[in-house]
């Protein structure tokens, strides 16, 4: 079982013992909802890759699901700044995941990382510092690991290469699980951190929201 597969399975563990319960909320999602997501990511990474044509292959857990929550996480998004951020930090993302790809060595064990585990970190470290939200570090972790591959495939295309193209297929379930869990932990853990700094000695008056500081309800 691989890494992203894992990962997922102890995360519905602990969504089911009611850890994170914060984390969804700040995300608008229920725990049932989170629960079907991760089963479907699950279930669809377990199903061989659809075939599209041309040579093109996607992959219901690795592509298909991830995009489907990230799409219900910006509709679901609390200000139009947040969305606009969401998608430059999925632009940055991609930028950054291809120059990694594109200049780190071919072969696996000339690098001390597993290529798909440093897609998965730097687009997770990459979609906080730009999302800052939950839900944007989210939504630019996965988008940013998919709009990479997106370019990938279509410089082959342009380049005469005919090589088979994989959406969210061999390990990278691995790189989009990694990317957005990551991205989400830093957003929580640095969110809560700011909180207290912001709240100070008067909790009612203060709170970090969307990356920005919030006094009486109105953003400094």
């Amino acid at each position: 079982m691989s890494t992203g597969l894992i990962l997922l399975i102890v995360t519905g563990v602990l969504l089911l013992l009611g850890i994170g319960q914060r984390v969804l909320d700040k995300m608008r999602l229920t725990d049932k909802q989170a629960l079907l997501f991760i089963a479907l990511i699950i279930a669809g990474g377990l199903i061989p890759d659809i075939p599209l044509g041309a040579g093109v292959h996607i992959n219901l857990g690795g592509a298909i699901v991830p995009l489907g929550l990230c799409v219900y996480l910006f509709i679901r998004c609390g200000t139009w700044q947040e969305r606009v951020r969401a998608v430059i930090a999925s632009i940055v993302t991609a930028a950054a995941v291809y120059a990694i790809a594109r200049f780190t060595p071919d072969e696996p064990e000339a690098i001390w990382l597993d290529p798909n585990y440093l897609y998965g970190l730097a687009a997770g470290v990459i979609g906080y510092i730009f999302g800052r939200s939950r839900r944007g570090a989210f939504i630019a972790g996965v988008t940013g690991v998919l709009l990479a591959d997106a370019w990938q495939a279509i410089e082959l295309r342009l380049s005469g290469i005919e090589q088979n193209v994989y959406f969210g297929g061999a390990g990278a379930v691995d790189t989009v699980v990694i990317s957005g869990l990551l991205a989400v932990l830093l957003a929580e853990a640095i969110g809560e951190i700011a909180e207290r700094i912001v709240r100070g000695s008067d909790p009612t008056d203060k709170a970090f929201e969307h990356g920005e500081i919030v006094r009486g309800g109105k953003r400094r």
